[in-house]
């Protein structure tokens, strides 16, 4: 059970305004959205970031889910992890490989830049002081721009805070 309500009544306008966006997007406002309602400016902020991270940039929806699956992973955020997986089968993957990007991702269609993008995202999550120059020259050397490493860490960092708050309040999941 969730550690705070989500907001559900008697919502401020800007709140309400923010709402309407994010359900012509998604269908429905989500639990973690209806959490952050309680401080309006961080809910609109971090809705400001999924547009801009997620729905915008040079890396594909598919790479930004493998990213963010496997880093809800490894933060143990069950609340990411169904969300997400449930997007990537949306995306056309299916439940085996998504079930299998955990440990490999040889299973997907992925072309050897995103591999590598979809790992240095996954490592710098895991050990961000382990990463050193080799790591970013080998990803130039698949042809990844600093663009592209710049957007796979923003999405790494975006799900590892979602992970964290979604984690700490224990939110409810409310979407399969």
């Amino acid at each position: 059970m969730a550690r705070i309500p989500t907001c559900n009544a008697d919502l401020p306008q800007d709140v309400l305004e923010t709402f309407r966006e994010i359900e012509e997007t998604f269908g429905m406002v989500p639990n973690l959205f209806r959490t952050y309602a309680h401080c309006p400016p961080l809910l609109r902020t971090n809705w400001e970031k999924i547009k801009a991270i997620l729905m915008t940039g040079r890396l594909s929806r598919a790479v930004k889910e493998a990213i963010a699956i496997l880093v809800s992973t490894d933060n143990d955020s069950a609340y990411c992890l169904a969300t997400h997986a449930g997007d990537m089968l949306a995306l056309g993957m299916t439940q085996d490989v998504i079930d299998s990007l955990r440990d490999t991702l040889d299973q997907t269609d992925f072309t050897p830049q995103e591999k590598a993008l979809i790992t240095f995202a996954r490592e710098a999550n895991r050990a961000p002081h382990a990463i050193g120059d080799a790591d970013i020259d080998a990803l130039r050397k698949t042809g990844a721009s600093d663009a592209e490493i710049v957007e796979a860490l923003g999405v790494m960092e975006l799900f590892a805070a979602f992970n964290k708050f979604l984690v700490a309040l224990d939110v409810d999941i409310d979407f399969k």
